[in-house]
């Protein structure tokens, strides 16, 4: 393989700030760079709000292990998340699942599937996808494929 298709899909800026946006506490809006920083310093990790702005804007790029396993504890991701695109993609299915469920209606919707014999869930499914693009809404998880 080459160095270009060895490199990231994503950088740690974008990994960074996609965390910012999906993992927000409940009732509220997402957290602040000087709240994260104070949360992971009362941690035992020095790092400061400006410091995390720079990392979120690119322009640092390169932070200790330190900070990185201060990070990826404050927002509950495995180290890796920030260097290794696999375990990115992977946890990022699992966050989005997570932000979905906070929907009270997601979350009716799919307790009560739950139960249902495979054709009916299929049916289903292929309704949502049905819906979803009558909204003008891209497919998601396993839409295209018929995954469950």
């Amino acid at each position: 393989m080459s160095a270009v298709s060895d490199a990231p899909r994503h950088s740690l800026a974008d990994k960074l700030n996609h965390l910012f946006q999906v993992v927000v506490p409940s009732g509220r809006g997402p957290y602040g760079n000087e709240e994260v920083a104070q949360k992971i310093t009362e941690a035992g990790v020095s790092i400061s709000g400006s410091y995390i702005w720079l990392l979120r804007k690119g322009q640092r790029d390169n932070p200790t292990l330190r900070h990185i396993e201060g990070l990826a504890k404050f927002f509950g991701v495995p180290p890796a998340y920030f260097f290794d695109d696999d375990v990115t993609d992977q946890v990022d299915r699992q966050l989005e699942l997570v932000h979905a469920m906070r929907d009270s209606r997601v979350r009716n919707l799919a307790l009560r599937a739950e139960g249902l014999s495979a054709a009916s869930l299929d049916a289903l499914l292929a309704l949502v996808h049905e819906v979803r693009k009558m909204n003008e809404l891209p497919p998601k998880g396993g839409d295209s494929e018929g995954e469950g």
